[in-house]
């Protein structure tokens, strides 16, 4: 008996580097800490005890411990891509992947016939031509509510309707591999084999769109504010161009790239996925010397750790 009530997770004065912990385990009992997300204090103790599984993070006096697999939490500023899940009156319910499902106001979107134009209740009525049940979009977390759920915008060119490409849903921003929020999270990729240009949008969220890129019209020569005064009804347009073979294929190569990096529980972001495409080409250029036919785009189990090897060798 006095063994099995002695038996209690172990005690750390000071934590020392990022040591991963589970939940109900005592972090520390110093009281010099204090607590922070991912952990609780028990009454009348001292002691700060692990809420979830992941890493100990710490910021100056406060211990937290961030998670190896949570949802998103959205912050002011991330650029993320959701998928409409609800219309109403005045405004669209998106998911992004977070607990609580995302509003996209009315008054946050471009509409045609120019940006300071006044929202009437046609536009009400007509709410529904420019995004429906199921459209994909990417846009930028403008506000967070009190409960948590974030407040989108797409008043840029740079948001909006996606299409010409496909969706990957990966892991979010936990403690593994996953989307990170970098430098750049839309980029144009200029492909080899013919592919052309192909737009990668990587959601801090943890959805991905790859697709086709298309040039906007009249961008030579125009500045950004002309354009947006001049932006038309296309934009919102669910009809997707026409893509060649070899873009499908580069577009599937990008795809399997990022696959592979989340399989192996590498980070994300721009570096890692261009270092991965490259090593994916030398991949199968080498594969078609050795056996003299083509086709060898597979990019998953020993192929793709094989190419995440690759790409870390080169970064680091």
């Amino acid at each position: 008996m006095e063994t099995s009530t002695t038996a209690r997770p172990s005690k750390r004065a000071r934590i020392s580097g990022n040591g991963i912990v589970t939940p109900g385990e005592v972090v520390t009992d110093d009281p010099q800490w204090m607590r922070g997300h991912g952990t609780f204090v028990a009454p009348e103790t001292t002691e700060i005890t692990a809420t979830v599984a992941g890493t100990v993070q710490k910021t100056n006096k406060l211990l937290s411990v961030r998670p190896l697999r949570a949802r998103y939490t959205p912050e002011i500023g991330d650029l993320v891509v959701g998928r409409i899940v609800e219309v109403q009156s005045k405004r669209w319910r998106v998911d992004v992947a977070a607990p609580l499902l995302a509003s996209l106001p009315l008054s946050a979107i471009n509409l045609p016939g120019g940006i300071l134009r006044k929202r009437t209740s046609t536009d009400e009525l007509q709410i529904r031509t420019f995004f429906s049940e199921g459209d994909l979009l990417v846009a930028e977390v403008q506000s967070i509510f009190q409960d948590g759920s974030a407040s989108l915008h797409t008043r840029s060119l740079k948001y909006g309707k996606l299409r010409n490409g496909i969706f990957l849903s990966v892991s979010g921003t936990g403690g593994g591999g996953g989307v990170v929020r970098s430098r750049r999270q839309v980029w144009t990729v200029h492909t080899a084999r013919g592919g052309g240009e192909v737009d990668v949008v990587l959601g801090v969220n943890g959805y991905v769109w790859i697709s086709k890129h298309v040039a906007t019209e009249g961008a030579d020569g125009v500045s950004i504010t002309r354009l947006e005064e001049n932006v038309s009804s296309s934009i919102y347009s669910s009809q997707n161009d026409e893509i060649d073979p070899a873009t499908r294929r580069e577009i599937a190569r990008l795809a399997g790239c990022i696959r592979a990096l989340v399989e192996n529980g590498v980070r994300v972001d721009e570096e890692m996925v261009m270092r991965s495409y490259e090593a994916s080409l030398e991949i199968e250029v080498e594969a078609e010397a050795a056996d003299g036919r083509e086709g060898a785009d597979y990019l998953g189990g020993d192929r793709g750790r094989k190419v995440v090897e690759m790409a870390l060798a080169v970064a680091g």
